[in-house]
């Protein structure tokens, strides 16, 4: 009796890995070890730094906010807090956004900050 080797599943398992190689050098898209732990490893940063995006990106808008906030004669942390106090329900990526291209506006935010 012949041996069954499941060849069309086998064949699709690395033809999908051949599609996530695309645009490697050399045996990191040819070999099917060295595709397979590169493939793995280059997920596993996709996934990381998706959520590492995130991060970087509330760090910014903070940092945008905290700058305009002390060019207005707040503190970030008093801003904040002002806004949260009145009932201001923006989150950071707008008050980021409107410190850097509304500064008439991010300046009537801050007077509704400092009266809360």
């Amino acid at each position: 009796m012949p041996r069954a080797t499941n060849s069309p599943a086998s064949r699709e398992r690395k033809r999908k890995m051949q599609k996530l190689a695309k645009g490697f050098f050399g045996l990191r898209r040819n070999g099917n070890r060295n595709m397979q732990e590169t493939v793995v490893r280059g997920l596993v940063y996709q996934y990381r730094d998706r959520r590492n995006k995130k991060r970087s990106f509330r760090a910014l808008w903070i940092t945008r906010i905290h700058i305009a906030a002390n060019e207005a004669g707040i503190s970030y942390n008093a801003f904040i807090s002002g806004l949260a106090k009145a009932g201001v329900t923006l989150n950071r990526k707008v008050l980021a956004n409107l410190a850097a291209t509304e500064p008439k506006a991010f300046a009537e935010l801050v007077k509704v900050a400092k009266e809360a």
